[in-house]
């Protein structure tokens, strides 16, 4: 089975178990933090995704770093996972599901690139302004691009809206280059 079959499956498990049960921002803590653990620790990554490691070590290293930091339930569920063989698949199963329950609570993540940070007024401007355009909650991810000289480009999913200087630039050249503008 696919990584993203195996992604999908098990992060719509997670959160259908968290919806159920009331526990939503409780296992959505906790499959942050239990993130930031993988992403610090390139050694209980190699430790997951290693076959020689029997799965009953993998749930006790998971159990001693996990047990008291996490709701019951979300240690089960990386409990399951490991019985299941399945893992290697962790990091992305915990990625998915914090995508799924963003789709979920209709909160769309956006990455804004930007020439410079911008301020509390034009942040929440912009915010308001795709709050608007996708009817959906906006969280706004910042990163700075000297390159694209000002304006903004943002990303949600697939979609992108290029409001930079340099594409309209770009623009420009083109229209001109095709003969389209003309100058009194």
């Amino acid at each position: 089975m696919s990584k993203y079959k195996v992604s999908i499956r098990y992060s719509t498990s997670l959160l259908e178990i968290a919806i159920s049960k009331n526990l939503l921002e409780v296992i959505s803590a906790d499959v942050d933090f239990i993130l930031n653990v993988f992403r610090s620790s390139s050694e209980l990554v190699s430790v997951m995704k290693s076959p020689v490691i029997k799965g009953q070590l993998k749930i006790s290293i998971i159990d001693e770093i996990f047990k008291d930091k996490t709701n019951f339930e979300t240690l089960n569920f990386l409990r399951f996972v490991v019985k299941k063989r399945r893992e290697n698949y962790l990091v992305n199963i915990l990625e998915k599901y914090l995508d799924l329950r963003d789709e979920h609570l209709c909160i769309a993540n956006v990455d804004v690139k930007t020439a410079y940070e911008f301020d509390e007024e034009q942040s929440n401007a912009l915010q308001a302004n795709l709050e608007k355009k996708l009817n959906k909650q906006v969280r706004l991810n910042y990163s700075i691009d000297k390159t694209i000289l000002g304006g903004f480009i943002a990303r949600i999913g697939d979609t992108m809206y290029d409001a930079s200087i340099k594409h309209q630039l770009k623009l420009l050249q083109k229209k001109f280059t095709e003969g389209g503008v003309t100058l009194n």
